[in-house]
Formats: structure tokens, sequence, C-alpha cells
């Protein structure tokens, strides 16, 4: 992988679920949601000054959301919400934004 290419797809983990469950409130605040499912699906990486994760989020009810979380790499505290985006598929392909 070229640095700030995005990795290959791959099925989250549950240190993925970790950091998706660490911007839960950010990412509720911001669409005025409260998700009663929020499972990790699959996630891509992005290497940068410090780590971009793309993450397929499971939001139940058939839908899906895409969240970018920056991590600066000082330690798991410092996970920020980058963007998000809704509306989206179970096949939606994970891509940069």
């Amino acid at each position: 992988m070229l640095l700030g290419g995005l990795s290959e797809a791959r099925t989250a983990t549950p240190e993925i679920q970790k950091i998706a469950d660490k911007v839960r409130s950010q990412l509720e605040e911001n669409t005025n949601e409260k998700y009663e499912k929020f499972e990790a699906v699959e996630y891509k990486t992005q290497f940068v000054a410090g780590q971009n994760y793309f993450i397929k989020m499971d939001v139940g009810c058939s839908g899906f959301l895409h969240i970018k979380v920056f991590s600066a790499h000082s330690g798991k505290d410092d996970l920020e919400l980058h963007g998000y985006r809704t509306n989206k598929t179970k096949n939606d392909e994970l891509t940069y934004f």
C-alpha cells in the first residue's frame, strides 16, 4: 500500500469495533440519531500523519453508514470522528471521503 492510499477492505475486528464505539457519541450528536445497533462490518485504513480508519457500520433495519476516524497515534484516547456518510447499503464500497 502506498503512503496515503487506502488498504484493501478487511473484516472488522474487535479492535475496530472499539474504535467505532469511541466515536459513537460524536456521530450520534452530528447525525441527531440514536443507533440501537452499531456493529462494525468491515474497514480500510489509510496512513497519513497518523492513521485514518474508514469503517462500514451496520446500524440495523438494513441501514449502513460509513465513518472516518482519525488517530494521531498518541494513544487510543486521541480518536476523532472526521466524517461520515449516511444512507449506505451493505454492498456500498468503502471509499475515501
